[in-house]
C-alpha cells in the first residue's frame, strides 16, 4: 500500500506514519505537513503542504496512493473561527475533492467525540447517534460539518470507500507540550502538574469522558487502510474518566462543585488571552456522550492496548518532563 498522510506532524500524525512505517504491508508513507520534519522513520518521504484554499496541488500529491488518511486539523486561534473554518473546513473540503479527482480508492477522515450532538453520561452511544456537535464550540461545530459533507459525498462518489474515525480524547507522552500550549497556555506551566500539589479535584456535573492512547488510536486507521471496510467508528479505552479516576490518578480527593464558577473562570481568562481554550469548548465537553466502541473491536479486530488511565499518566508524565518529539507542532520548545 501507499498511503498519504495530511497532518502527519501532529499528535496523531506521528503515531500513525511510526505505525504504519514498520508494518511490512505498506510500502511507503507520503506525510504532508506545513513545516517538513527533521524526524526520518523508515519508508516515509515528507513534503510541505498546506491544505488551505491556495496550498498546495493536492491532486498531484494524491496521485497513485491506495488510502488518503486526513488529520490535518488546527484548534487555534479559538478567537477568530473563520481562520480555524478555513483550514479545517474548506481544507477537509480540498482533500475530500482531490482524493476523488486523483482517484484515490480510500478516505479515511479523523472525526471525533466532538462530532456527536449531545447525549448520555450513564450509558454508551453506537455510531448511529446524531452527529450535529455543539453549536457554540468551533471545535465541535466544525466537525459535525464535515460529517453533513461527507454524507453527500457518500453519496456522489459512491466508488470511493469513506471511512470516519470517532476517538475519544487522545494522549501520548510526546503530545504533552503541544496539548499543553493549545489548551492551557501559559498558566499551565508542565512541571506544577504533580500529584502533591493537586490536593483535590471538583466533580462537576458531566464530568464524564472518554480517553485513549494515541498509539492505539493509530492501530485502528491501519486496521481501517488494510480491511474493506467504511462507515463510521467509535474509538475509547476503558475506563471511563470521572472526578474520581482523576482523584485516584493525582492521589487526590474530589469534591461536588457547580459547573458554573469553573465556566466563568475559563470565560474570564479566554476574554483576556491568558488561556486559548474557549469556554464553549469545556461547554461542549461537558456534554459528550459516552461511545461504545464495539464496532470497531468486531470489524476492526481493534483492541486499545493501554487503558484511559495509562494514557493519562503517559501523558502526564510528559506534561512534567516537556516532552514532545522532532517536529514542529510538537516540539517542546515550539
Amino acid at each position: 500500500m501507499r498511503i498519504v498522510i495530511t497532518g502527519a506532524t501532529g499528535n496523531v500524525g506521528t503515531s500513525v506514519v511510526q505505525l504504519l512505517s514498520e508494518n511490512p504491508s505498506v510500502d511507503s508513507v507520503l506525510g504532508l505537513a506545513r513545516r517538513v520534519p527533521s524526524w526520518r522513520p523508515e519508508k516515509t518521504t515528507w513534503q510541505a503542504a498546506d491544505v488551505e484554499p491556495g496550498g498546495a496541488d493536492l491532486v498531484r500529491l494524491f496521485d497513485g496512493a491506495d488510502a488518503v488518511i486526513h488529520l490535518a486539523w488546527k484548534f487555534q486561534p479559538t478567537h477568530h473561527p473563520a481562520a480555524t473554518w478555513r483550514t479545517n473546513v474548506l481544507g477537509s473540503m480540498r482533500v475530500f475533492d482531490a482524493v476523488a479527482a486523483a482517484g484515490v480508492p480510500t478516505l479515511i477522515h479523523a472525526s471525533s467525540v466532538g462530532a456527536y450532538s449531545p447525549g448520555p453520561k450513564d450509558r454508551t452511544v453506537d455510531e448511529s447517534w446524531p452527529t450535529h456537535g455543539w453549536p457554540q464550540a468551533a471545535y465541535t461545530r466544525e466537525k459535525a460539518y464535515l460529517e453533513r459533507v461527507l454524507d453527500s459525498y457518500e453519496h456522489t462518489h459512491p466508488g470511493i470507500r469513506v471511512v470516519r474515525m470517532r476517538p475519544g480524547f487522545l494522549f501520548k507522552r510526546e503530545s504533552a507540550s503541544e496539548q499543553r500550549r493549545i489548551f492551557a497556555g501559559r498558566l499551565l506551566p508542565g512541571r506544577l502538574v504533580r500529584k502533591d500539589l493537586i490536593p483535590a479535584v471538583p466533580d462537576l456535573p458531566g464530568l464524564r469522558f472518554q480517553a485513549l492512547h494515541t498509539d492505539d488510536a493509530a492501530a485502528a486507521y491501519l486496521a481501517a487502510a488494510s480491511r474493506p471496510v467504511q462507515g463510521a467508528f467509535n474509538l475509547a479505552a476503558d475506563p471511563v474518566v470521572d472526578a474520581a479516576v482523576l482523584a485516584e490518578i493525582f492521589e487526590a480527593r474530589s469534591f461536588a462543585m457547580p459547573a458554573a464558577p469553573v465556566r466563568a473562570a475559563l470565560a474570564a481568562a479566554w476574554r483576556l488571552r491568558l488561556v486559548p481554550a474557549s469556554p464553549d469548548l469545556f461547554d461542549a465537553v461537558l456534554r459528550l456522550p459516552l461511545m461504545d466502541s464495539s464496532r470497531a473491536r468486531k470489524e476492526l479486530a481493534w483492541e486499545p492496548v493501554r487503558t484511559s488511565v495509562e494514557a493519562l499518566e503517559e501523558f502526564l508524565a510528559g506534561l512534567r518532563s516537556g516532552s514532545g518529539m522532532a517536529t514542529a507542532p510538537l516540539a517542546p520548545g515550539a
